[in-house]
């Protein structure tokens, strides 16, 4: 083989500025005048008085021949990064290695369902909360789903638990009034509707897959833009003939809408309640509205199209510790709880009044301070589990049975706890009344309560769905919530409780939401006027369209003018405030602020 033909084979296939793809090698390359032809060759094989075979006329490669130079080393395209040190790679970051390549293009279903939740937003997300957060949610939604669609993705079982679940929480806000619950329900939706978007199953991924969207945000709006320049290059007159459709159809509907308007009051009024209230003094809001939406939904089709897979993130065991290093303080920690519970059953018992008076604690003093010492006595004992798991040893069979009766023994004597802790808390409320706080508190721990059943079966049938498990009560802890009304329970307790003891404090129950008015409306006169007296003023000041106001709004409203306020003259601030003369209170007035 000549010089020139070696040559050829050691430069690279194709050159940086032919940007030919081809690959050729040594084998294709045309040999020069006065070299012997290669072997396998026509030339040669006629030289040998063989047949030549027929085959396809090689193709001298662009970059070989006497004719062209070489290219300058300093010319050539790096083949690394200049800049980098030898011996040492880029590190690629956290969300490149967990989320798959990248999406297909956006598509019209999808760009149609962003724009729709967008300009939602925008018309109806400006005058509060109420149903608009459910219409709006549901083209998001959508458009998620189409993302998903054609990107291949299936749709499985949780995630349509965690969907159903998410549009679940979003119908607190159409049904209470009370902005506490309601914080907590669209908090809610929104974790459980990114756990929808990335699937998770593991600790990590239940606990960073609920927060998934906010990674997602920056990759959506890029997603989204690159997708509407494609397609508006591709098809300019389409999009020129939709513009000038929508167009059209807005001006017939001003135009018409404003004529049957001005021709019935009827049909003004059902107008005016269906379409939003815009002004120009609100653009920046709008307009705020209309972003916040359009960056929403875009984040959350491009995870259902290439979610982040935070299952990828593994947590290390600890190092297993030996039996006697590990059960030892477990079961001295047994030992005391169960001490604890023959104490309280011994109270439960008949010993209640002797344990007062050698403590020297009203009833209400015992009840409350027991209540936050259990309290915090059940976090700590989750976290303990959470660390013994940790460190646990993991030889065989026997070191499994000597962890699930530890384990188990107090999680059943934690129960007993909890249990201890909500019956002081009855009795703190049967003597106080019930408060946004104490309710609060309440939930909290019972809550706790069910994650320890739930730990409980996982040390029986596997801890496998245990991450999922817990997520799943925390949401059904937060709907229920929502549902119960916190704000009409409240008011209804402190009702009952004046039927009995004959004491109230007004004044509290005044700062509930419009859930409350129900309740209240059961209190005698000037009671009741006193406690409605501040809802029949906001509720006449507010003029909030359809779409903005809950259930437990519309059913206050409806209540205040069925039956009006009556003016009194008397102050309401002390009345049905003072105690009623029962040992054992706190000081003068029943009505304790916690």
């Amino acid at each position: 083989m000549s010089d020139q033909s070696s040559d050829a084979s050691s430069r690279p296939a194709s050159s940086p500025e032919s940007g030919d793809d081809a690959v050729h090698t040594a084998s294709d390359a045309v040999p020069a005048q006065g070299s012997e032809p290669p072997a396998g060759s026509p030339g040669r094989a006629k030289a040998e008085g063989k047949p030549a075979r027929a085959s396809t006329p090689a193709v001298p490669p662009q970059d070989a021949g006497p004719d062209v130079p070489k290219v300058p080393a300093y010319l050539k395209a790096p083949q690394t990064d200049v800049w980098q040190r030898p011996g040492r790679h880029q590190p690629v970051g956290l969300l490149t290695r967990l989320r798959p390549p990248a999406p297909p293009a956006i598509g019209a279903a999808t760009l149609g369902a962003v724009l729709a939740t967008a300009l939602l937003s925008a018309l109806l997300l400006g005058d509060g909360l109420g149903p608009n957060l459910l219409i709006v949610a549901v083209p998001a939604a959508l458009g998620a789903f189409f993302a998903a669609r054609s990107a291949g993705r299936r749709l499985r079982p949780w995630t349509a638990v965690w969907a159903v679940g998410g549009l679940a929480l979003l119908a607190i806000p159409a049904l209470r009034e009370a902005g506490w619950p309601v914080f907590l329900a669209v908090v809610s939706a929104i974790a459980l509707g990114s756990l929808a978007l990335h699937g998770s199953r593991s600790w990590p991924g239940v606990l960073l897959g609920s927060l998934g969207l906010f990674p997602s945000a920056a990759a959506g709006v890029r997603w989204g833009w690159h997708g509407v320049r494609d397609r508006a290059d591709d098809s300019r007159g389409r999009v020129r003939t939709v513009v000038r459709s929508t167009a059209v159809a807005v001006v017939l509907l001003v135009v018409f809408g404003a004529l049957f308007a001005s021709a019935d009051a009827a049909f003004a009024d059902l107008l005016g309640n269906l379409t939003p209230d815009v002004s120009v003094g609100d653009g920046p809001w709008r307009l705020f509205l209309f972003v916040l939406g359009l960056v929403g939904a875009l984040a959350a089709a491009y995870s259902a199209a290439a979610p982040v897979r935070w299952d990828g993130i593994t947590v290390r065991p600890g190092k297993a510790r030996n039996r006697a290093e590990w059960a030892l303080p477990l079961i001295v920690l047994n030992l005391l709880f169960a001490a604890f519970i023959a104490l309280q059953l011994v109270v439960l018992l008949g010993g209640y009044d002797k344990v007062l008076e050698e403590t020297g604690l009203l009833p209400a003093e015992y009840a409350r301070q027991g209540f936050w010492q259990l309290l915090w006595a059940t976090v700590l004992t989750l976290i303990v589990i959470a660390l013994a798991l940790r460190w646990a040893p993991r030889g065989g069979p026997g070191d499994r049975t000597l962890v699930r009766s530890v384990l188990g023994t107090l999680c059943v004597l934690t129960l007993v706890v909890v249990a201890s802790a909500l019956r002081r808390m009855d009795l703190y409320v049967d003597a106080f009344g019930l408060t946004r706080l104490r309710i609060s508190v309440a939930a909290v721990e019972l809550w706790l309560g069910v994650v320890l059943v739930l730990i409980l079966a996982a040390g029986v049938f596997g801890a496998r769905l245990l991450p999922r498990a817990i997520a799943v009560s925390a949401a059904a802890g937060v709907l229920a919530f929502g549902l119960i009304s916190p704000d009409g329970l409240i008011a209804q307790q402190n009702v009952e409780r004046y039927g009995s003891h004959r004491t109230i404090d007004i004044d509290y129950l005044k700062g509930l939401s419009a859930d409350a008015v129900p309740a209240l409306d059961e209190l005698p006169e000037p009671l009741r006027s006193c406690a409605l007296e501040n809802f029949q003023r906001d509720l006449a000041d507010l003029d909030a369209p359809w779409y903005s106001s809950s259930w437990g709004e519309v059913r206050a409203r409806d209540i205040l003018e069925e039956h009006p306020v009556q003016s009194h003259e008397v102050d309401c601030y002390r009345l049905g405030t003072k105690s009623d003369g029962r040992e054992g209170q706190e000081g003068e007035s029943s009505y304790d602020p916690y």
